[in-house]
């Protein structure tokens, strides 16, 4: 009960922040840090993943639940006092789809706290900030609401071309200073500020050195997706939205997730004019666009239907693709599939994920693997995807029969045996968008 009443509590005063914020748009908001009490740091230490790998100090979720009011009490004396350390994040590296590596922090339990509770002051001032189509890391937000958004704003406003692009490296490259110039604007509490700082400066671990980045926030920590939901804001969003959606001769709309974005223009000669502009803005903000992700798509019923034209314009957007086809009455409709990578890339992790576990017990693989299908089809299984998801399951099936006749005394594991007492989860339409 008493838990209850203190989770209440936390989220009243959450409530009332985003009502001012809302309420008082030009608010600057200067007394925050004292909000952060025990009750505060307790419904932070819920809301964080306790599954995820330890930090710098090894310590688990589990080990720091172990007389938690007691660690929490002592936590909130340092924040109070002023004597707060962040500690350095842990980085490691992982593989992406292109065979090139991607940095992943690994914060202290302890850290991932204080972030979370910072954060979640902080969100309830700038949920009231950001645009409807910023989408990344807001509640509320998903990004099948992105993507359906992305088809109705295409049909309703006659988009004939896309921007699609991407930041390079955000997440390493936030120059510190414009960051907070840029949070102050709207949160301008010292003590705030200071724990940003002290994640800007803590430092990465890795192979036993600690280095320390004038760039960049603190990866794989609860508060850097909003530090960079808040600097894109400003760079991107408000630009947009202020200066450039006016000068236009047709209609547009920008769809953003993080740092992937796109931008629908009714008129090629205003996407070109943006396409040039974009560079130079993020040039300024000491950012540049990734060459290889960053172009002007041509996007329309028109286009598709070009006489000899057999490559209608398409762009990918959040792991789909999207272009313009036939629909079973015979008229143009905007369609969705999974992207060829991502489909590629599943397909390549089932092969590799049959092999290699392929001496588990049958029922064990069996069990992962629906997992893993339907994972797949939860996110992929929209409205005209039926096909990729056909794709995915029998490759499934062939990679898992190939794998397990390699390993069996038997020899060849027919499909017909396997389907009737492994039947693997058919392919599903989730959702209606």
């Amino acid at each position: 009960m008493g838990d209850t009443l203190r989770s209440q509590t936390v989220s009243t005063q959450l409530k009332q922040i985003a009502e001012q914020a809302a309420d008082y748009p030009e608010m600057v908001f200067t007394t925050l840090a004292h909000k952060i009490d025990v009750n505060f740091l307790r419904e932070a230490y819920h809301g964080i993943r306790k599954d995820a790998a330890p930090g710098f100090d090894n310590m688990t979720a589990k080990e720091y639940a172990s007389d938690l009011e007691k660690k929490l009490f002592n936590l909130h004396e340092r924040l109070r006092k002023d004597k707060y350390i962040a500690p350095p994040v842990e980085r490691v590296w992982i593989e992406k789809e292109n065979g090139k590596d991607r940095p992943i922090g690994k914060p202290t339990i302890e850290d991932k706290i204080v972030q979370k509770s910072v954060e979640m002051l902080m969100s309830a001032i700038y949920d009231q900030v950001f645009y409807d189509f910023s989408h990344g890391f807001r509640k509320g937000h998903s990004q099948h609401q992105a993507i359906h958004e992305v088809r109705e704003q295409c049909r309703v406003l006659n988009i004939e071309c896309i921007v699609s692009a991407d930041i390079t490296g955000l997440f390493d490259n936030i120059e510190h200073s414009i960051l907070r110039n840029i949070i102050k604007k709207k949160v301008n509490d010292g003590g705030i500020l200071r724990l940003i700082g002290k994640w800007l400066n803590a430092g990465v671990v890795e192979d036993e050195r600690i280095t320390y980045p004038d760039k960049g926030t603190p990866q794989g920590g609860e508060i850097s997706p909003l530090l960079s939901n808040i600097f894109l804001h400003y760079v991107l969003d408000e630009w947009f939205v202020k200066e450039v959606k006016g000068r236009m001769k047709g209609r547009s709309f920008m769809s953003r997730w993080a740092d992937d974005f796109i931008i629908g223009f009714e008129y090629e000669s205003d996407a070109q004019r943006v396409l040039s502009a974009l560079s130079k803005r993020f040039m300024r903000f000491g950012l540049t666009l990734h060459p290889d992700k960053t172009k002007l798509t041509p996007f329309s019923k028109s286009y598709t239907l070009k006489d000899g034209d057999k490559g209608n314009g398409t762009f990918d957007y959040l792991g789909f693709t999207f272009y313009w086809s036939k629909s079973r009455q015979g008229y143009y409709v905007i369609k969705k599939k999974t992207a060829r990578k991502r489909l590629n890339r599943f397909m390549q992790m089932l092969w590799s994920w049959c092999k290699e576990n392929r001496h588990n017990t049958i029922g064990k693989q069996y069990n992962m693997l629906s997992i893993k299908l339907r994972g797949f089809y939860q996110y992929f299984g929209v409205r005209s995807n039926y096909k990729s998801l056909e794709v995915v399951y029998e490759y499934a099936e062939k990679s898992w029969r190939y794998w397990l006749s390699r390993r069996s005394h038997r020899g060849e594991v027919m499909y017909e045996e396997l389907r009737k007492s492994f039947p693997l989860p058919f392919p599903k339409i989730v959702h209606n968008i």
